[in-house]
């Protein structure tokens, strides 16, 4: 098993930036696709970001392309996501998530952090 511990979040003005982290212990996070997930109130979580275990391959939805950059530094056993030109539809609790298997979907991932809240103010 693996367990994931998110931190990073806070309240940002719109166009900020801000620096999530995702730190695993017990199981090495390399054996892991790892994703971020978004969810707000009343609504299904969304997928932010997923990153391959070697880290060479990425996916992003259009809402955040080109904004938010996902890495991982396996040494490190972290992986983190930079947020960049932030809007106020982008607050919600941050989620990030281990799968065996490389998915946009949330089903798949079997291991998740308590969240982050991330708020953009206006």
């Amino acid at each position: 098993q693996v367990q994931l511990v998110e931190s990073g979040g806070g309240l940002v003005q719109t166009g900020g930036s801000l620096r999530l982290s995702c730190a695993a212990s017990g199981r090495t996070l390399s054996s892991y696709v790892v994703a971020w997930f978004r969810q707000v109130p009343g609504k299904e979580r969304e997928f932010v970001a997923v990153i391959n275990r070697s880290g060479d391959t990425t996916n992003y939805p259009n809402s955040v392309k080109g904004r938010f950059t996902i890495s991982r530094d396996n040494a490190r056993n972290t992986v983190d996501l930079q947020m960049n030109s932030l809007k106020p539809e982008d607050t919600a609790v941050y989620y990030c998530a281990a799968s065996p298997v490389y998915s946009t979907t949330y089903r798949p991932y079997d291991y998740w952090g308590q969240g982050a809240q991330v708020t953009v103010s206006s």
